[in-house]
This record gives C-alpha cells, sequence and structure tokens, in this order.
C-alpha cells in the first residue's frame, strides 16, 4: 500500500505524519509533498521525533507535489481543504482516494502551540496505522 501525506510546504505536518507512519508500520510505502516547497523541514519536527525516537524515518529535504506520481498512491491524506483541492487540480480521479485531516499549520504558531499540532498529528498517525 503507497500512502502520500500533503501540505503546504513539506517542512513541518507532512514529513512529521510520514516519519511517525513509517515507524508504525515499516510495511508501507510512505512518502509525502507539498504544494510550494520554499524552506527547509522544520528544526521543530526534527526536535519532536529526536523526542519520539522517529528521527531516523524522517526524509532529508522537503519535495513538492509535482514531484509526485499521484495516480500511484492508494490513499493520500490531506491536511486541509486547500490541500485536498490542489491534489484535485492535479489528479481529479484521485477524489475517491483523499482523506482529509483538517490540521492547521503550525508555522505561524509559538513552539507550545505547534507541539499540540504535532501531537494531534501523532494520534492521527496512529489512528491511521491501526485502520490499516
Amino acid at each position: 500500500m503507497k500512502i502520500l501525506f500533503v501540505c503546504s510546504g513539506n517542512a513541518y505536518r507532512s514529513p512529521l505524519a510520514e516519519a511517525l507512519l513509517k515507524k508504525l508500520r515499516p510495511d508501507l510505502e510512505i512518502d509525502s509533498a507539498g504544494l510550494h516547497v520554499i524552506i527547509p523541514i522544520s528544526r521543530q519536527v526534527r526536535q519532536y521525533l529526536a523526542k519520539q525516537n522517529a528521527i531516523q524515518y524522517l526524509k532529508r529535504t522537503p519535495q513538492s507535489i509535482d514531484e509526485k506520481p499521484l495516480r500511484d498512491y492508494d490513499l493520500i491524506v490531506a491536511m486541509e481543504n486547500m490541500h485536498t483541492n490542489a491534489i484535485l487540480g492535479i489528479c481529479p480521479e484521485c477524489e475517491g482516494r483523499i482523506v482529509e485531516w483538517n490540521i492547521e499549520d503550525p508555522y505561524f504558531l509559538e513552539s507550545g502551540e505547534a507541539k499540540n499540532i504535532y501531537a494531534q498529528i501523532e494520534n492521527k498517525v496512529e489512528e491511521l496505522a491501526k485502520s490499516l
């Protein structure tokens, strides 16, 4: 099974979700991408994953959704509605394979608030791992 996580820049939410799911389900093919990749993966995400003993599953650099063959994924997790819309704009036939999590972007949040977002993602990933 191939799973893709999508967020805005592939710097916070989607690489975090990718690494956490890779730790829980090494039997799956898991990837992540962003709509507009302009910054490196967040230091906060690296620190969070280190505490979760999952840093080894983190990708080295962000990747754009344009680099991904969307049709090849069995499940695409969009962090927000705008990501769902962007995916459908590229791949309308992916509609039945998209799940939307409605998790806000921690980019503009204080560190403590961002950690709450990371914990939300971790909970969602744990639920997903059990359901697959």
